[in-house]
């Protein structure tokens, strides 16, 4: 009986504890439901239309889309090889800026931008870079790299500038010795001085002209269009003939040989012209009374034409620029010489055009070795031996020597020119 007391005597409390726990949870659904109904729920970033998405699949420009918080959403491949865009965001403040501005008002903005290419490094970019809105959430930044243009502009331009000054000079002199000629018209002796200074001038003059018009030539598209086989022998043999008066000249020796019978695909007379600048560059450079050699050697599915000289040499800072245009190391000799400044550029383009390449090695007071490479017409069967280790630039010297440190001679000269 107390037992049964004690529960109807709790039975009240335990009913109101009840009420009290209905009564909350009640009262929480209520306001849950409340503020669901004003909160408003998340809204989708907005899509790109389809068309946009394929414009800039094939555009070849750098192109980068933005959303309304300047995160990039896309990004060609472009962007990211010029360094426009790192880790979701424009790299660059002025693109920023740009951007900042066509958002304020709405102008397409369009500016040729000077950016560095990268966080390191002193490699800078031209860029024309154009930003417009292309939807209401989304801006559009396009960038086209304009670097390599305006090298080749400034290229052409210097070309311009320095073809104008080299032929002002002998045309200059010819000019100048015509009035002198002229005035000395009673005096014989003056008449053939100055008779032998105009011809000199206008075999220089004449030489130029060949030579830009060969650069020239070279230059299109099409140079090797009647392409054949030529035997690397006849080729010197032909170059050395050429270069033989001014050698005879200065009392320089021409010794040539090597791997006899190599067959390459090309232009023969676009090679000797090659060999032929390399061997006068040869004999300009050299003292009277030395040797310059011609070595050919295979190496595989190349063949290597050296030309060894035993003149003046190269400074090191001059040697990778001595294939520029009317570059010259020493500019008092080549005039002396009558040097154009444009042989070995000439040497460069028909390496290159042939597949090849040219190089060169060279020291101060101990001569220069300058290699032409090219493609044999018949490649290896197997791969050659491997040599005993030489540096690059003299692998194809032609001629002994007793020092230890000057290139060794990849053949034993076997024909000569005095």
């Amino acid at each position: 009986m107390d037992a049964v007391d004690w529960i109807l005597d709790a039975a009240p409390l335990v009913a109101g504890l009840i009420g009290v726990l209905v009564g909350a949870v009640a009262i929480g659904a209520f306001r849950w439901s409340e503020r669901e109904q004003h909160t408003v729920p998340p809204q989708p970033e907005p899509e790109l239309d389809d068309g946009l998405v394929r414009t800039l699949a094939v555009l070849r420009s750098a192109a980068v889309v933005l959303d309304a918080q300047d995160r990039v959403v896309r990004a060609s491949p472009p962007a990211h090889a010029l360094g426009v865009v790192r880790d979701g965001r424009l790299v660059h403040a002025s693109m920023r800026d740009m951007v900042a501005d066509v958002r304020r008002d709405g102008v397409i903005r369009d500016e040729e931008l000077d950016v560095p290419r990268g966080p390191v490094g002193p490699s800078r970019l031209l860029l024309q870079v154009r930003v417009a809105q292309v939807t209401p959430d989304h801006l559009l930044l396009l960038a086209e790299d304009l670097t390599q243009a305006r090298r080749l502009e400034a290229v052409r331009r210097d070309f311009v500038v320095n073809v104008s000054h080299e032929l002002k000079t002998p045309v200059g002199a010819l000019s100048l010795l015509a009035e002198t000629v002229q005035d000395a018209a009673d005096d014989p002796e003056a008449v053939r001085r100055f008779s032998a200074r105009m011809r000199s001038e206008a075999a220089r003059l004449s030489a130029l002209v060949h030579e830009i018009i060969e650069l020239s030539r070279l230059q299109v598209a099409g140079a090797l269009e009647d392409a054949e086989e030529v035997v690397v022998d006849d080729v010197v043999q032909e170059a050395v003939d050429r270069a033989r008066t001014a050698a005879d000249a200065k009392s320089v020796r021409i010794v040539s040989g090597g791997d006899p019978g190599v067959v390459v695909i090309g232009d023969r007379n676009l090679l000797v012209t090659a060999v032929r600048n390399l061997l006068d560059n040869a004999v300009a450079y050299s003292p009277a009374g030395t040797r310059v050699n011609v070595g050919v050697r295979r190496r595989g599915d190349l063949v290597e034409v050296a030309v060894v000289d035993e003149g003046v040499g190269i400074d090191a800072a001059d040697q990778e620029r001595v294939f520029e245009r009317f570059y010259r190391v020493d500019p008092a000799r080549s005039r002396d010489t009558g040097g154009t400044g444009l042989g070995l550029s000439i040497v460069k383009h028909v390496a290159a055009d042939h597949g090849g390449d040219v190089s060169v090695w060279s020291q101060p007071g101990r001569g220069s070795t300058f290699t032409l490479r090219l493609p044999v017409a018949t490649p290896a069967a197997a791969p050659a031996a491997p040599d005993a280790p030489t540096t690059p630039a003299a692998s194809a010297d032609a001629r002994t020597s007793t020092s230890p440190s000057r290139p060794g001679p990849a053949t034993t000269p076997t024909r000569s020119s005095t």
